[in-house]
């Protein structure tokens, strides 16, 4: 005699939620015995020929070896990045929309009041890619001839010194915002539309000082076309070996360098992300992509941080130093 036991109603959504869960584990698992099977899409949030975009495409070239696949680069500018973020969030969380972006994943909530997205919880991280030292610049006849005396003199002229940027959002806003923080002044702050214009104007003499990293600003400090003050970073660096550090110039505790993470549209399969991590890690160790960095003054990350756990690690970090200071500073965007 066969026996019917049904199954309580009570139990009828738990267990239909456990064959949800299993349906969706197997498909990642599926998802990533195939991935990819067709091109994988590397949105930058500026524009061609950018710092961040040389990066792009350095990375893209090496992962697409290990992918089997095309790694696109894709160039959707606006709004201090967060245009390609809000799209890359919005995207199917499938692995073949990336996002590669730098510090603006950190500072966006603070400036900008109507963000679409949340970094710490739209995204899947993938890992970090490079640091890129920054440098402190003077138009070729400002009389300071180092850091220390570049302190003495923008305190002693704070209202005529003019401190240029490539605008909201930027890193060398950042830059100069923590400039001004360590050396207990108020600039006048000229914002432009990008580096180059901003860099332009200063080797026109039209604005006495600006902040970048060394992807933009080697060329010029090679040819003597500025003064150097210093890098922003702790120790010296490979591509400036004799250019001393802010800190060494009495600038106590200045750090700031550009970094790079690469990250995917939240749910995207963790067996994805795995796979796009072991890319990331694979492309970081070609000798290309390390020669053409280290062209750049970049700096490789440690492996620790070429994953998620470090990517996201790296961003909160980021997210508590910036956030209050911009705040303070009272630097928002509509």
């Amino acid at each position: 005699m066969a026996i019917h036991c049904p199954v309580a109603p009570s139990l009828r959504i738990p267990l239909r939620a456990l064959a949800l869960v299993a349906t969706l584990l197997a498909g990642g698992a599926q998802a990533a015995d195939g991935f990819p099977q067709k091109p994988v899409t590397m949105v930058v949030p500026f524009s061609a020929g950018g710092p961040t975009d040389v990066v792009a495409r350095s990375l893209g070239a090496a992962m697409s070896k290990h992918l089997g696949q095309s790694v696109v680069v894709e160039n959707r500018t606006g709004a201090g990045g967060t245009v390609a973020a809000a799209h890359v969030a919005r995207a199917q969380p499938d692995g073949y929309t990336v996002l590669i972006h730098h510090n603006g994943m950190a500072t966006a909530p603070a400036l900008y009041r109507k963000l679409s997205y949340d970094p710490l919880k739209d995204f899947e991280y993938i890992g970090q890619v490079a640091d890129v030292p920054m440098t402190l610049l003077g138009k070729k006849d400002l009389p300071p001839s180092n850091a220390a005396e570049l302190v003495s003199y923008v305190r002693k002229n704070q209202d005529k010194v003019n401190l240029a940027n490539a605008g909201l959002g930027a890193v060398s806003q950042l830059c100069g915002l923590l400039f001004e923080q360590a050396a207990g002044v108020k600039l006048n702050v000229i914002p432009y539309q990008g580096t180059a214009p901003a860099l332009t104007a200063l080797l026109a003499g039209q604005v006495d000082v600006l902040c970048d990293q060394t992807t933009a600003t080697l060329p010029h400090i090679a040819a003597n076309k500025v003064k150097l003050y210093g890098v922003t970073t702790p120790s010296r660096i490979r591509a400036l070996p004799n250019a001393p550090t802010l800190q060494e110039g009495g600038l106590v505790g200045f750090d700031m360098k550009v970094w790079h993470g690469v990250y995917a549209p939240k749910g995207t399969p963790a067996p994805v992300v795995a796979k796009l991590t072991e890319a990331l890690q694979a492309a970081l160790k070609d000798p290309a992509v390390s020669k053409r960095l280290d062209e750049l003054g970049a700096e490789i990350v440690p492996v620790a941080k070429q994953t998620p756990e470090g990517l996201r690690s790296w961003l909160r970090q980021e997210s508590d130093k910036w956030q209050p200071m911009l705040r303070k500073a009272g630097a928002v965007a509509d």
